[in-house]
């Protein structure tokens, strides 16, 4: 099942670099003491908020103490335990960049994956090939979290962190975040399915996850990194995985050695960093979630009706009723604008690293500011819009479901959005 699905990936992942530690505790209870994924406390009553005399505050910063979570919230399941395959590695002759602390890296110039666990004798074949340096394997597979499938690999977080670009590895927060059994995605994973950092996750039939840290690590189809210990517990297979170090210029005839010792089914997949082991260091998350952004006008307009009409705009397709909707239950309309419990900020609770991602400049002011209603209502859109809610249906429900993985909150906005559009028509 890895294979199928690593093989069905398009993209290599070729930049090197962005990590980001969630720094908060991700606690699963908002600041109104509600169940996780549940109405927030300062939602209205069964009443709809009157958006025409309620005026957006365009001011800079947290302006309540407590906010609403949005948190992603499913039920812990059984665990399954799996044997972990003892790693082999050919005798090691690293490249002499530095990873700090006297690390020396060895880049990954190939990914073997197999269907069951490779062989010792073919671990050992691999790694006597001219120009291999180092030859290591890993346990791995695909995994479900809420009904999405996701790539993992299971490390020793010491041993893999030699295989890490430059600035993963000197970045001690992914490998402590590893330490203590929790996930750390690729920052590709978390765009493409939605991710925030510091949110729990379940992970179908097996344990429940945080996500502490997103790391680029340039392994093409892997989504994330658990521990050994986790891996078990989670069923991945034993020794799947290998990763092969070498000079770069002999790529592709390592390539071509591994692929004439490997069995039926067997994947050999060029990997690597455009940056390389010397990979300058990390970007770091910007805290006030304030920065230069991307433009989507919607002006300052003075009422959240005519905010949220103006910002559906910017996806054809999305009623506004949908932005007003998780407008009232995020923050009812700019009133509680947290920081959350978990870290999520101003009038539409994102996160931080989300924001990142898709806060654009609402009011053409040079600044996407997470606080301003201004800015953060046309980014909830922007990013609806980029998980398929301008396609109605399904694809919306999927979409909000995005914003916030529970699906009686996808109930209850979708619920809203009706009776804003019965009160508003």
């Amino acid at each position: 099942m890895f294979v199928v699905i690593l093989v069905g990936l398009v993209a290599l992942i070729a930049a090197a670099g962005a990590v980001v530690v969630a720094v908060r505790p991700a606690g699963l209870t908002t600041a109104a003491g509600q169940e996780p994924g549940g109405p927030p406390g300062a939602a209205p009553g069964p009443g709809l908020a009157d958006l025409r005399e309620l005026s957006p505050q365009a001011a800079t910063g947290p302006t309540h103490p407590s906010g609403t979570a949005s948190t992603h919230p499913p039920a812990t399941g059984p665990a399954h335990p799996s044997s972990t395959a003892p790693a082999t590695a050919a005798p090691s002759r690293p490249d002499r960049a530095s990873g700090g602390s006297g690390l020396a890296l060895t880049p990954p110039r190939l990914m073997v994956v197999s269907l069951s666990t490779l062989p010792e004798r073919t671990r050992q074949d691999i790694a006597g090939l001219e120009h291999v340096r180092k030859a290591e394997a890993f346990d791995g597979g695909a995994v479900r979290i809420s009904g999405v499938a996701v790539n993992l690999l299971a490390v020793d977080p010491e041993r893999f962190r030699s295989w890490a670009p430059g600035a993963v590895a000197r970045e001690q927060g992914v490998w402590d975040a590893l330490a203590r059994g929790e996930l750390v995605a690729d920052g590709s994973a978390v765009r493409r399915f939605g991710l925030v950092l510091g949110s729990h996750y379940q992970v179908d039939g097996g344990p429940r996850l945080r996500l502490a840290a997103s790391a680029r690590f340039g392994l093409t189809g892997v989504d994330g990194l658990v521990s050994r210990e986790t891996g078990r517990r989670m069923g991945l297979l034993p020794g799947v995985a290998l990763l092969v170090h070498g000079p770069a210029e002999a790529t592709t005839g390592l390539a071509t050695g591994a692929r004439k010792l490997l069995g039926e089914g067997a994947q050999v997949v060029t990997v690597g960093t455009a940056g390389g082991p010397g990979d300058s260091g990390a970007r770091e998350e910007n805290r006030t979630g304030a920065r230069a952004a991307r433009r989507a006008t919607v002006g300052r307009p003075g009422d959240y009706l005519e905010l949220y009409r103006r910002a559906a705009e910017i996806c054809p397709g999305l009623s506004w009723t949908v932005l007003a909707a998780i407008g009232q239950v995020e923050s009812s309309h700019g009133r509680n604008n947290g920081p959350s419990s978990a870290g999520a900020q101003g009038p539409m609770q994102f996160m931080p690293a989300t924001w990142k991602a898709y806060g654009v400049d609402g009011d053409g002011d040079g600044v996407a500011d997470i606080w301003s209603p201004y800015d953060a209502v046309p980014s909830a859109a922007n990013y609806l819009c980029a998980n398929g809610a301008g396609q109605g249906g399904k694809k919306l429900e999927k979409a909000v479901w995005f914003y916030n993985h529970s699906w009686s909150y996808v109930r209850k906005v979708l619920g809203l959005a009706d009776a804003y559009a019965r009160a508003y028509p």
